[in-house]
């Protein structure tokens, strides 16, 4: 049997923590080790546990979650950090994905969303909610440097531009596998050379440098 995948909670509402841990108790594949109420405690704890995945919430007493990533994301370069909030405003997201976050995932989706999103963090992915993909879509417009932009473009393949133009779509990386017929760690393969290519971090820096160019 494969390890399991190290869950750390950070959230200031006890019931919600309580409910994310026991959705990720439910699931063999994964392992709550650490729940914290606010930013304190988080920075204190969580560089000894160093989990796999930390889900993050942005509303932190005191310090925000935002702050809280950009401080841990240097001290535990291999973990993942993941937004879950209940906001979905636009500043808030490119913050949180600019701090270091891997993906952005909204509480009111966590019973249907959260495990899905987690293996496919897991696998190297960048889960993002599907109104949230649309957001950060629509916040861009279009124009600016073409040239040098398509240039960069040019290098990435066929398959490559397919997978990119479903995700700037707001796709899911197991939507597109479905689309194209594919797995999802085919999906999460060319995903990664995408951001080699384009040299980007995220799934928004991605999205943004297509939809200048599109």
């Amino acid at each position: 049997m494969s390890e399991a995948v190290t869950i750390a909670i950070v959230d200031d509402h006890k019931s919600t923590r309580e409910l994310i841990a026991d959705l990720v108790r439910d699931e063999s594949r994964f392992e709550c080790v650490g729940l914290f109420p606010d930013f304190d405690a988080a920075i204190k704890g969580l560089p000894n546990l160093k989990p796999s995945i930390v889900l993050m919430d942005i509303n932190l007493p005191g310090k925000n979650g935002i702050e809280c990533v950009q401080e841990l994301k240097p001290l535990m370069p291999d973990t993942d950090f993941v937004i879950l909030t209940a906001y979905d405003q636009t500043d808030y997201i490119f913050k949180a994905l600019s701090s270091g976050a891997v993906g952005y995932l909204l509480k009111r989706s966590i019973v249907s969303e959260l495990i899905p999103s987690l293996e496919e963090v897991a696998a190297g992915g960048s889960p993002m909610d599907s109104d949230i993909a649309r957001k950060v879509v629509q916040s861009f417009t279009r124009g600016g440097n073409e040239t040098s932009q398509s240039d960069e473009f040019s290098t990435l393949s066929g398959r490559e531009m397919e997978v990119l133009s479903r995700l700037a779509r707001g796709r899911l990386c197991k939507e597109i596998a479905d689309e194209l017929d594919i797995s999802v760690n085919t999906v999460n393969t060319y995903l990664r050379r995408i951001y080699e290519k384009l040299q980007v971090h995220s799934r928004a820096e991605a999205v943004a440098k297509f939809t200048g160019i599109e």
